[in-house]
């Protein structure tokens, strides 16, 4: 018997579709968005999304050009006025001169990390990133052929990515890029100015491409974050108006590339998206003008910071990372589980609080980890506290 088309293609799929596990953040929300739907009360500690709206200019200039009627189109890098704001941005806030021509406006940072890694990497080559890290970067890596090789994060280190790290993971076997992620998702930990501009200084000497995440700038409680631009004009940073500035669901983001690499990024961003959504650019352009409103947003994750920093060691939750920056604390429950999966999932049906495991991001020390999200209201903060004393006692 002859085997139809799709059953040749079928294990090739599979094999593919392997590659790419599940993201656990989102799977919690699935779960608990049913345990809602059931009528029970959940704290939703787990996903990482501000629960702030966008700021009102950028809603007031999303309605200004829907009146207009007519939503189409833009070129494929962005519009004009957009691409010049960010240039002016790192100007203003990093004292970094950068041309408008290589800021390319992309569909949230996701279809930035797609865009650079396949401009950079091709199949089989290696790209460091850390653990605990963002699980998608590993995930899209891995759709995309690119080896992701891990660097365990060490609390001697500052829970930081190292220019010593960089180094001898490239001794061992040759590196072709690195990507570094600062303030941090899990954790919020900074690299600082000093340590960024090593490893860029190590990116150069060993010829490896420097991808910095930079996508939490703007959101840390006492030193700001630095680009990797202000070391390395090489460095591919990218950046979203997602979280400081409180537009998730707008799927609005950039990157800053060398010039070498405007044109090629450009070809892919043609075919693969056409361009960045209109109405979200003219909203993120508009978003630029909403400092006082966004600046008192983030005063209130200040707030959740210092309350939750008080608050979790009194129910035995006391070992976490750094939090410099970004709206999370990563925090070590060994004492109570090494299994994050279950535990998470106990705590959302016994507690009503939902968290995510710290597997999503470190797949061996991540079993006795949680990251929770302090991006919601303060009585959020308040009752998750009050119902993880009651379960925990």
């Amino acid at each position: 018997m002859t085997k139809s088309s799709a059953d040749l293609h079928s294990p090739l799929i599979a094999r593919r579709m392997d590659r790419v596990a599940s993201f656990l953040a989102m799977d919690v929300l699935s779960a608990a968005a049913a345990k809602e739907r059931r009528g029970d009360s959940v704290i939703h500690m787990e996903v990482g999304q501000p629960s702030a709206p966008a700021p009102r200019a950028a809603r007031e200039a999303a309605k200004a050009a829907l009146d207009l009627g007519r939503i189409g189109y833009t070129e494929a890098l962005g519009i004009a006025a957009l691409r010049e704001r960010i240039a002016r941005h790192y100007r203003d806030a990093y004292g970094v001169s950068i041309a408008p021509e290589r800021v390319v406006v992309t569909t949230g940072s996701s279809a930035g990390f797609v865009l650079a890694f396949l401009s950079l990497f091709d199949t089989g080559q290696r790209v460091a990133i850390t653990a605990p890290g963002y699980p998608a970067y590993r995930n899209i890596l891995e759709a995309l052929g690119i080896e992701p090789v891990t660097i365990p994060l060490a609390k001697a280190d500052g829970w930081i990515m190292t220019a010593e790290a960089i180094e001898k993971a490239h001794a061992e076997k040759p590196l072709h890029g690195i990507l570094a992620m600062s303030p941090a998702n899990p954790s919020g930990t900074m690299i600082g100015r000093k340590a960024l501009a090593e490893l860029g200084e190590t990116c150069r000497r060993l010829g490896l491409w420097f991808v910095s995440d930079e996508i939490y700038h703007g959101l840390t409680y006492g030193e700001a974050a630095s680009t990797a631009l202000a070391s390395d004009d090489d460095a591919v940073v990218i950046n979203s108006f997602s979280k400081y500035y409180c537009m998730t669901g707008w799927r609005i983001g950039w990157v800053v590339v060398p010039d070498r690499l405007v044109r090629p990024i450009e070809r892919l961003a043609q075919n693969l998206y056409i361009s960045p959504p209109y109405l979200s650019q003219v909203a993120a352009l508009a978003a630029f003008d909403a400092a006082e409103e966004l600046e008192a947003v983030k005063a209130g994750y200040a707030r959740n910071r210092a309350y939750l920093l008080e608050e979790l060691p009194q129910v035995g939750i006391t070992e976490m990372h750094p939090v410099d920056g970004a709206f999370y604390i990563y925090a070590d429950i060994a004492r109570f589980t090494n299994d994050s999966i279950g535990f998470s999932k106990r705590m959302l049906e016994e507690a009503g609080v939902a968290a995510t495991p710290g597997l999503d991001f470190d797949p061996i020390e991540g079993s006795h980890y949680l990251r929770f999200s302090f991006a919601g209201s303060e009585n959020d903060c308040r009752e998750t506290v009050a119902r993880l004393k009651g379960w925990l006692r």
